[in-house]
């Protein structure tokens, strides 16, 4: 059996897969730590589709010639399922009220929600809520959307956009004791808000970098491996949240001014610097 994928021959050897339905979970298994996904299969020159291909994955591959498999990437994936929840909000805000619903189950049954749901929940829930008539504004998940289309289609030029934002919260953290101490409390939450957003923000970048071939043991963070920087980082995050709470404003500066924002300065930095390397095409 000759193996495709994506057009090019596949070096792939069979073992003791005797169907394709072995054979195409043995794929899945392989092409998973990319979260890539298979986006169409032709056996013998024929494409199978949703409601024929529970009945071919018992076939014995002795029946089989070519099999030909067409992947999609994650980024890929997640910038078709974005795009259909951005085409559909619009759709859904110019429609008459008595077609909404039709539209909200059209989406929901559509692999772009499925793929929402299970990789990017957060805007899938916002989604959700906001069809259901709660949550956000339309303008406001409009926004979201776009942001996360940006980082995905082009996450070199939105980190470095990203940049002059990064560096005024950083000061914000800097200055977050004594917006505690003088009574601005406001501030103070707003910082703390932003600066979750700036941390969820970065980490959806490492995710990406990941995706494109970064590997976790070779990655370091200021001479400090990635790894480590990282757990530093989640515990100092933890600890801030605890000690804000509390309304710890000695334990919350000491973290935000002399851990946090360095921290978010040079984990930025390091992703900024990949993105511009010659590793990330």
């Amino acid at each position: 059996m000759l193996i495709s994928i994506n057009g090019k021959p596949a070096d792939i050897t069979l073992d003791t897969e005797k169907s394709l339905g072995d054979v195409l979970s043995g794929i899945e298994n392989w092409i998973s730590p990319s979260r890539s996904r298979i986006k169409k299969i032709c056996v013998n020159g024929k494409e199978l589709n949703e409601n024929t291909l529970t009945g071919e994955f018992g076939r014995d591959i002795a029946e089989i010639k070519e099999l030909e498999i067409l992947l999609s990437s994650w980024c890929e994936l997640a910038l078709e399922a974005l795009t259909n929840l951005l085409e559909t909000c619009v759709i859904y805000e110019k429609a008459p009220f008595a077609e909404r619903q039709k539209i909200i189950s059209d989406w929901e049954g559509l692999a772009a929600a499925r793929f929402l749901a299970s990789d990017i929940p957060d805007i899938y829930n916002l989604s959700a809520k906001f069809f259901s008539g709660e949550g956000i504004s339309s303008s406001d998940l409009v926004t979201l959307i776009d942001e996360r289309l940006r980082e995905v289609a082009d996450p070199k030029a939105e980190i470095v956009n990203f940049e002059a934002f990064v560096k005024s919260i950083t000061q914000r953290m800097e200055e977050l004791p004594l917006d505690m101490q003088t009574g601005k409390d406001l501030r103070a939450a707003e910082t703390i808000q932003l600066f979750s957003r700036t941390c969820e923000k970065l980490f959806r970048f490492f995710f990406i970098c990941k995706l494109e071939g970064l590997s976790i043991d070779s990655f370091f963070i200021e001479d400090i491996p990635a790894l480590t920087f990282l757990e530093e980082f989640n515990s100092a995050l933890t600890e801030l949240s605890g000690a804000y709470e509390k309304q710890d404003i000695v334990l919350t500066g000491d973290i935000s001014e002399y851990e946090l924002a360095p921290k978010v300065i040079k984990f930025y930095t390091a992703l900024k610097n990949h993105f511009e390397s010659d590793t990330v095409i």
